[in-house]
């Protein structure tokens, strides 16, 4: 490769992830009335082709909003004054859920775990049985960290109480395995941006019988935009409560098309099988898996570094001598990690070639590596999956 910046621009973060071409002409289509009855049709077929993907026959909600947005809008609509939640953390994102809840002036409270560890069901059950919560609170795919909820044991352990669990899969859906009605989730909050191949700004949101009866008791905080029974009643009608982000919806729909297409299966299936390839070519260069919870993500791999090399600076360096851009950590595993996303439309071709980057930064950066091993590690990694 010459020396110099790339010419190619690699998007290879855990979200947002590169858009696939049809995906991205679908937004092209032409502006129709969003209380019209050509975007009925789309609406319907999005949240129809949406269902499967959460596990779900419930209404899937459409929201213009990110994921923050939507991990909002659940406690807003589940929790009211004098409620109480219980907030599994165990990274980033459990304490985002946290900080939602102290803005909105919520009684919240943490069972934690150190990161890249999983709170184990039985502790949550144990606290349910000390006290008296409206909601348990988590995090199906800790994206800062790699550890996935177990959350059928989770569901379990909530269904047999009063409390609603509340689950964010921002990061997990249409990449991990989402089971929302047999495993008991009550609210399931998700965005475009990850596994679902699409750009950013569309948050979705699916909730269960249960917790709806929460909701119609009218002590929620939800306030005007972000009421799921507005959303739900507008569902009904083939719209949404506020004006839609059209273009996103018309991606979705593409995106999801795409997912039937491959076979939600053989998607979930081929995540598993690259993210096991990338944990096996980081290793290879002498990294350690961050991840130490019993399940480990296949939508973003997080690789512990060797002491002295500095994640900002292969961040850094893999974006401007290679055009591929992948994480690092804005938290308190800063310069420890990098993390790469192996979801959405991600392909081999893709994996292995963010190892051969990788192993040329790590050379660059006058780290020891026998170039080619990386890669190597990859290809006997797909070959065993195959």
């Amino acid at each position: 490769m010459a020396s110099g910046k790339s010419s190619t621009y690699r998007l290879r973060l855990p979200g947002p992830t590169a858009v696939p071409e049809c995906v991205r002409m679908a937004m092209t289509a032409p502006m129709v009335s969003h209380r019209g009855p050509e975007f009925k049709e789309i609406l319907i077929e999005a949240a129809t082709h949406a269902q499967p993907v959460f596990g779900t026959s419930n209404d899937v909600l459409f929201f213009a909003s990110s994921g923050t947005g939507v991990m909002e809008a659940s406690l807003a609509n589940i929790l009211g004054e004098g409620d109480k939640a219980l907030v599994v953390s165990n990274g980033q994102f459990g304490e985002r859920f946290m900080l939602i809840a102290e803005s909105l002036g919520l009684q919240a409270e943490a069972i934690e775990a150190p990161w890249g560890e999983t709170v184990s069901p039985e502790a949550v059950a144990r606290r349910l049985k000390e006290n008296d919560y409206q909601a348990v609170v988590a995090v199906h795919n800790e994206s800062s960290t790699g550890a996935v909820a177990d959350l059928e044991a989770l569901g379990a352990v909530v269904a047999a109480t009063p409390a609603v669990l509340v689950v964010d899969s921002v990061s997990g859906l249409g990449g991990i395995e989402m089971h929302q009605d047999d495993w008991g989730i009550d609210v399931v909050a998700s965005a475009s941006q990850k596994a679902l191949m699409c750009p950013p700004g569309l948050g979705l949101v699916s909730v269960s019988d249960k917790a709806w009866k929460v909701i119609e008791n009218g002590r929620r905080r939800s306030g005007f935009y972000w009421d799921f029974l507005k959303a739900r009643d507008a569902a009904a009608k083939g719209q949404t409560a506020f004006t839609s982000p059209m273009p996103l919806i018309l991606a979705l729909r593409e995106a999801l098309r795409m997912i039937d297409e491959e076979g939600l299966p053989h998607v979930l299936a081929r995540h598993r099988r690259l993210a096991a390839a990338m944990r096996a070519g980081g290793q290879a260069l002498g990294f350690s898996i961050f991840t130490k919870a019993p399940l480990i993500s296949d939508t973003v791999t997080v690789f512990m570094l060797p002491d002295g090399l500095d994640g900002a600076a292969v961040v850094r360096h893999m974006y401007e001598r290679y055009g591929t851009v992948i994480g690092g950590s804005r938290t308190k595993l800063q310069g420890r990690v990098i993390r790469i996303g192996t979801m959405g439309s991600c392909n081999e071709e893709d994996i292995r070639t963010d190892l051969e980057h990788l192993e040329r930064t790590l050379s660059d950066l006058g780290w020891p590596v026998e170039r080619g091993t990386g890669v190597a590690a990859v290809n006997a990694a797909l070959l065993e999956a195959a």
